[in-house]
């Protein structure tokens, strides 16, 4: 991937804690415009951040977003919902969940397709640690549906010569994790992070030191990675 220099960036979740840096630092890295797309858009006091309706729960939306912003060449995946659902019992709220986090994702990937294949392009999908980690219940496997999914779309993309990388990160200070007690990352060095891995090219961002120790025990037995487990029934 090239600079952003004069590139043309599209951002969803744009009016969110790590949206709203995506949307900046972009323009900071001397993108010529940036689509800062929301289910409900906002005014923004910049001429060339343009606001874009996307609901990426609803195809048609993504659809005509799509056809609004045919000159894209960046797309920041960065839409979605926080944890909460649980994998046992009523599952309504883990579907819901699946539609935003994993379907979501898809349906926008699918639809900007074309632009990203006509200027050679990135995909750059935002994951999580949790990825990788089961303890965000319906969360974590909302994200580890979308990890799977990021590897084939690289294999699909990559004939077209379109560039797909994933960010991974641990808890980040913005509103979705207000309520969590842990330490978190800073937004706008997370997303300095993920800009400098789309321009060197990297298919993988591990934006903080437990992303990195996690995704590093990946081999281990699975004990390991879950110490709860020891001494249970096998």
């Amino acid at each position: 991937m090239p600079k952003l220099t004069d590139t043309v960036v599209l951002v969803t979740g744009a009016n969110g804690g790590l949206g709203t840096h995506f949307v900046t630092q972009a323009l900071d890295r001397g993108a010529a415009k940036v689509y800062a797309a929301a289910r409900t858009p906002r005014q923004w006091d910049d001429p060339r951040i343009v606001p874009l309706r996307l609901d990426i729960t609803d195809p048609d939306s993504v659809r005509a977003a799509a056809r609004s912003a045919t000159d894209v060449i960046v797309v920041v995946n960065n839409a979605g919902a926080g944890p909460g659902a649980g994998l046992l019992g009523d599952l309504s709220a883990a579907r819901e969940l699946f539609e935003t986090n994993f379907w979501g994702a898809l349906e926008v990937a699918s639809a900007f397709a074309p632009a990203l294949r006509a200027g050679r392009g990135t995909l750059l999908n935002v994951l999580s640690v949790l990825s990788w980690l089961a303890i965000g219940d319906a969360y974590s496997a909302t994200k580890a549906a979308l990890w799977s999914a990021t590897n084939t779309q690289r294999l699909r993309f990559a004939p077209d010569g379109v560039h797909v990388a994933a960010l991974h990160v641990g808890y980040v200070d913005t509103p979705m994790a207000a309520s969590v007690q842990a330490e978190k990352n800073d937004p706008a060095v997370v997303v300095a992070a993920a800009y400098d891995g789309i321009e060197a090219g990297a298919f993988e961002i591990l934006a903080d030191d437990l992303s990195r120790q996690v995704k590093s025990r990946l081999a281990a037995p699975v004990e390991a990675q879950y110490p709860a487990l020891a001494g249970t029934p096998g």
